[in-house]
């Protein structure tokens, strides 16, 4: 099958070749991978999409296999697809690797006419694990802060100016978190948190949650680094979501629990509300599943193995960030996988391997890993622990 703009894609070029497969096409059908980056990317180029008049579907696939169907189905045969990720379709393809998907798809949707949201980007690129202002996201924090989108100040990076909230964060775990069955000082300073608190009551806040995250039973060195991305956030006075970090966690957990309000939630539909009901309930029961998991370390891998309704995508990278010494962590429920690294290990291709043997479905990046299993747990770890 060809993919056509499948270049991985910092060049400019790319987002001039895509757009220019897209250019006149009665009707697009983008076909996103079940990630926030992804759905942000979608986002923006549905966007621009209908700022320049052209019918489109947005859809999510969990898996290549799930990614292929998609885009080969549906009413736009006389049509084109953009898929957001990998797939095996003759489709046009966005999945670039050096870099976050919504940062190609900004450039992409600025190609097609649009003018893509800045703050929207960014929620992708934190998503995919990129420090807003570094590498090629320096531009979309210039654009953000140039026309007053975002604001840096103190505190936890919330998608709500509710401070009680932390308890759901999943950029942060510790005996704060929902379903964490401790006492927490930070819950109780929480409620004293007002939203017209000032900098030193939520710069004190956030000390007080980096030092409960970091000291924490079972808490690695990986933790203190990985607090940081809960910290300081960029404050989005204009938007329905109260910060970047905030918005980028709910695009997270509801493209692993409610991928159709994900979708909406980058649309710019008015469904806010419904995310953030979805972020907390997945996220407590992220937090529950970790606080409660079986775990076993290997040379190189941490495996956690918990209840098959835990959310394996968003418990595999609390896994990697506070409770993993390996630099590979992987959550096993009953039927579904996901691994999460501290850098490029090829997670992706491992998950191909892994399944080749096992049956099953994958998905992946150089990263981060999603699977479909239906063999034994123990013959899932053996084999994942040999390809990778």
């Amino acid at each position: 099958m060809s993919h056509t703009g499948r270049t991985a894609d910092g060049d400019a070029g790319s987002a001039s070749d895509v757009a220019a497969a897209l250019a006149g096409a009665p009707f697009v059908h983008v076909v996103a991978r079940a990630d926030g980056d992804s759905l942000a990317a979608a986002g923006l180029v549905a966007r621009a999409l209908a700022d320049d008049g052209t019918p489109f579907q947005v859809s999510v696939g969990r898996t290549v296999a799930e990614r292929t169907g998609r885009a080969g189905t549906g009413d736009d045969r006389d049509g084109r697809t953009l898929v957001v990720g990998e797939s095996d379709a003759d489709a046009v393809h966005l999945d670039p690797s050096d870099e976050p998907a919504s940062v190609a798809a900004w450039r992409l949707a600025n190609e097609l006419g649009g003018a893509p949201d800045a703050v929207l980007a960014l929620a992708g690129a934190v998503a995919a694990g990129a420090t807003p202002g570094a590498g090629a996201t320096e531009r979309l924090v210039d654009a953000a802060e140039t026309t007053g989108r975002v604001v840096r100040r103190p505190g936890v990076a919330l998608p709500t100016d509710d401070p009680t909230d932390v308890a759901h964060s999943t950029w942060l775990h510790g005996p704060f978190s929902a379903g964490v069955d401790a006492a927490s000082a930070l819950t109780d300073a929480a409620g004293d948190l007002g939203g017209d608190a000032d900098e030193s009551a939520r710069r004190q806040f956030a000390s007080l949650a980096a030092v409960e995250t970091v000291t924490d039973d079972g808490a690695t060195d990986r933790a203190g680094l990985a607090v940081e991305r809960g910290l300081r956030p960029y404050a989005t006075p204009d938007s329905p979501t109260a910060s970047v970090a905030g918005l980028a966690d709910l695009l997270s957990c509801t493209a692993a629990t409610a991928p159709g309000t994900g979708v909406a939630l980058a649309l710019g539909h008015d469904v806010a509300d419904a995310a953030i009901e979805a972020w907390r309930e997945t996220a407590a029961r992220a937090h529950e599943a970790l606080a409660t998991a079986t775990t076993g370390r290997y040379d190189g891998l941490f495996v956690a193995r918990v209840d098959d309704d835990a959310p394996a995508p968003v418990v595999a990278r609390l896994l990697r960030d506070f409770r993993s010494p390996e630099p590979v962590a992987l959550a096993l429920a009953d039927d579904a996988a996901a691994a999460a690294a501290v850098e490029d290990r090829g997670i992706g291709g491992a998950m191909a391997r892994t399944v080749t043997r096992t049956g099953g479905s994958y998905d992946g990046t150089a990263t981060t890993g999603y699977a479909t299993y239906a063999c034994e747990t123990k013959e899932f770890i053996h084999a994942f622990r040999e390809v990778l």
